[in-house]
């Protein structure tokens, strides 16, 4: 068990430190657009709101009945399946900007994205699901490295496993 942990939190680190910036740039910004700008929404957060809708539940009540839409398990339990893709979006969002716990991270984002471009976006051509499909990539890049040398998952793996 420790060992999968081992494997889950080292990053894969490139040769030089300008290829791990050059990975922990994109995966910075998506992040935090992932999470203030797409994540928040669904959470019904009050900056995302119009001055009138101030009340958090009412605010993100949309993004169930959203979901429900989709079908099949997606209609057995709608809620359950929203907050999971605003979990995904927002908090994921966050870790994976800062580079913690970066493979959990993307394969739930991985997972969020794929939902949004077969269900949600699918029949709104390539310009329609360019967004959910630019933070499906990234999401796969960091699935396979960890957050690379700039990101929280390295400073840890560092003091845990003398690295």
């Amino acid at each position: 068990m420790k060992n999968v942990i081992q494997i889950i939190l080292r990053p894969i680190i490139q040769k030089h430190w300008l290829g791990d910036l050059m990975f922990a740039v994109p995966r910075f910004i998506c992040g935090l657009l992932l999470a203030v700008d797409f994540g928040a929404s669904k959470f019904g957060m009050p900056w995302t709101a119009d001055s009138q809708h101030l009340n958090l539940f009412e605010v993100a009540a949309w993004f169930p009945k959203d979901v429900a839409e989709y079908g099949g398990i997606f209609a057995v339990s709608p809620i359950f399946f929203a907050w999971m893709g605003a979990f995904s979006e927002a908090v994921g969002g966050l870790f994976l900007a800062f580079g913690l716990k970066t493979r959990f991270s993307a394969f739930l984002i991985m997972c969020t994205m794929l939902v949004a471009i077969f269900f949600q976006k699918w029949g709104q051509g390539t310009w329609g699901m360019l967004p959910a499909m630019g933070f499906l990539w990234i999401a796969i890049f960091h699935f396979y490295l960890g957050s690379g040398r700039f990101g929280l998952d390295y400073l840890l793996s560092k003091k845990l496993y003398k690295l």
